[in-house]
């Protein structure tokens, strides 16, 4: 009995004034049927799936539900054909419950019962195996159960055709696992589903079959048990790809940054760090792994002057002047001024990082703006960055003038990481820099990263991929619920006894084997 196509797509081309996002792109996903589809930042995978949800309306082409030609022109079109995407931003209401946010908008008929609603809400979870407590607040759950929310609700309105956009990015491998086996459940039962993301090995583990996109172009399809990650990544990028770290020994390696006994506390009172203490020396990668929400994300800002420090040390040692330097409770700007360069990467690329309606030029200028001498600021060295990050880092973008906020997420991070890694850091902090990056990109990312650690750079990575991390790093400090749990060398270091580490919860008897 052959495949029954749930949705077809059939020549779709779609341009944004000058460029093209995608061009001539066919291809179908089955009913029972997981199908991942790849591709490079800037490929066209978003905008493609954007078309079947109903966002975008294609400029040319046909679509297709269960054999009959159709035309989408908003999400509640599609989603009267069965489609429902899930976004990596979720689209929640924080003060409202899961059973509230799932029915709101759905268009039932009648009075709201949230007693009825909160009841169906518990028979799907219970059907496809998701946990989920319908009447807990938005505001109470992890970044998980959120998607989950996300997800229940297009179920809920009765979506057979789900679309999922890099769903794992903020998911720990305990929280993959578990989402993989929900959607192979919901394949099971029938359902088409189409996932966009940039880990091969996802890809390989999930999926039936895997489309590829290179640069807005239809490249073809494969069964996934009879590919793997080279010819993925060749099919990809269009050439051989070596997959492979090269990883020196640490290059004249010194403290340069010592952090002593270091506890942190929210302004509600919660403890984010509790007595840290490390080291992290020049010429080398420090990596630090952990769930989700343990510390990681707090210890780097309290280095980097954002997080006030309940007590202990942060001790800088300027390679240049051979001086010492507290840098607890000292403002980023009054770091800077030490002449202290922290060049740091985070989490939140365009909350925090970049300014979404800036172009690429202002963007970089956000880092050298205070040393404008007149009225008028010097845009020429700014310009000159971001046409060299363009061009090295292969940023897709229509030129340096385009709004940071049009560029697809992959970019995004390009130039954030490209900025970061200019102003020529003694202490380079990079939290999760290859987040939704393709691997092409991604491998880009760590050979700078190794280029700083040449250049005698004391380099911090936060990382999610423990593979990465194994590969990369010299040392890895593992940090659970705020504490360090282990610090280990990361040459003899195995996945499991990270593992291991990332779930202890005292870190009192930590200790470093490096």
């Amino acid at each position: 009995m052959g495949a029954t196509a749930a949705v077809e797509l059939r020549h779709i081309t779609k341009t944004f004034g000058s460029v093209v996002a995608n061009k001539d792109v066919s291809l179908t996903v089955n009913r029972g049927e997981i199908l991942s589809v790849l591709g490079e930042n800037g490929s066209g995978k978003t905008t493609l799936m954007n078309m079947i949800s109903g966002i975008y309306f294609p400029d040319d082409g046909q679509i297709l539900i269960d054999g009959k030609e159709v035309v989408i022109r908003s999400p509640k079109d599609a989603f009267d054909f069965k489609i429902g995407m899930i976004y990596q931003h979720f689209k929640l209401v924080d003060v409202f419950s899961a059973a509230e946010n799932i029915v709101l908008g759905s268009g039932e008929k009648g009075r709201f019962n949230i007693r009825r609603s909160a009841k169906r809400v518990k028979e799907i979870s219970e059907q496809y195996g998701f946990e989920i407590d319908p009447m807990k607040k938005i505001y109470e759950m992890s970044v998980s159960e959120k998607q989950t929310v996300e997800i229940i609700k297009v179920l809920y309105r009765g979506a057979d055709i789900l679309i999922l956009d890099e769903p794992t990015a903020v998911l720990t491998p305990q929280e993959t696992q578990k989402l993989f086996r929900v959607l192979r459940r919901m394949r099971d039962d029938g359902k088409a589903i189409i996932i966009i993301t940039h880990k091969l090995h996802e890809v390989l583990s999930l999926s039936d079959r895997v489309s590829v996109l290179r640069k807005g172009e239809y490249v073809g399809t494969v069964m996934t048990a009879e590919t793997n990650e080279a010819e993925l990544t060749e099919m990809m990028v269009g050439k051989k790809i070596s997959l492979n770290i090269d990883r020196g020994e640490p290059k004249d390696p010194e403290d340069r940054l010592v952090v002593d006994h270091v506890n942190c506390v929210s302004r509600d009172g919660v403890q984010l760090l509790s007595d840290v203490s490390f080291t992290a020396r020049s010429g080398e990668i420090l990596g630090i792994a952990g769930i989700a929400g343990s510390g990681q994300r707090e210890l780097l800002e309290a280095i980097a002057g954002l997080q006030h420090l309940e007590n202990g040390e942060i001790l800088y040692r300027n390679p240049q002047t051979g001086s010492t330097d507290n840098l607890r409770d000292k403002t980023p700007l009054q770091i800077r001024e030490l002449g202290v360069r922290l060049s740091f990467v985070p989490e939140d690329r365009l909350g925090m990082g970049l300014v979404g309606n800036m172009d690429i030029v202002d963007n970089m200028m956000l880092r050298s703006y205070r040393k404008g001498k007149s009225f008028f600021l010097e845009r020429k060295e700014p310009k000159g960055l971001a046409d060299r990050i363009i061009e090295q880092l292969e940023v897709v973008t229509p030129d340096v003038n385009t709004p940071v906020r049009r560029l697809s997420g992959g970019n995004v991070q390009k130039v954030l990481v490209g900025r970061e890694i200019a102003a020529s850091p003694t202490v380079l902090m990079a939290a999760y820099p290859v987040r939704g990056l393709d691997i092409n990109s991604s491998y880009l990312i760590y050979n700078l990263l190794n280029q700083q650690k040449e250049k005698g750079v004391a380099v911090i990575f936060v990382g999610e991929d423990l593979d990465v991390l194994l590969e990369l790093c010299d040392r890895i400090l593992v940090i659970g619920s705020g504490q360090v749990t282990g610090i280990l060398d990361a040459r003899s270091a195995t996945k499991e006894q990270i593992g291991l580490l990332m779930t202890k919860t005292n870190g009192g008897d930590a200790c470093e084997h490096a």
